[in-house]
């Protein structure tokens, strides 16, 4: 079991906004304690907690295409 957020249509890039993501992110670590992940561009946070059952060390996330046009949590 895995935790997945999404915040989109940021008006607000401050580091305060970041801040309250990060912990938005972090209450669901009870769903995925043993990695996370965070990623942002533009308007668009994507934010990850990760439970590692299979293949722990190839897990690592987001993930991104080769010219990281598409990223995937």
């Amino acid at each position: 079991m895995c935790g997945i957020l999404a915040v989109l249509g940021v008006v607000d890039n401050s580091q305060l906004k970041r801040a309250r993501i990060i912990e938005l992110s972090r209450r669901l670590r009870h769903r995925g304690p043993d990695w996370s992940g965070l990623h942002s561009y533009q308007d668009c946070y994507l934010a990850h907690q990760r439970l590692a059952i299979v293949d722990p060390t190839s897990g690592d996330q987001p993930l991104y295409n080769e010219d990281k046009t598409v990223i995937v949590t």
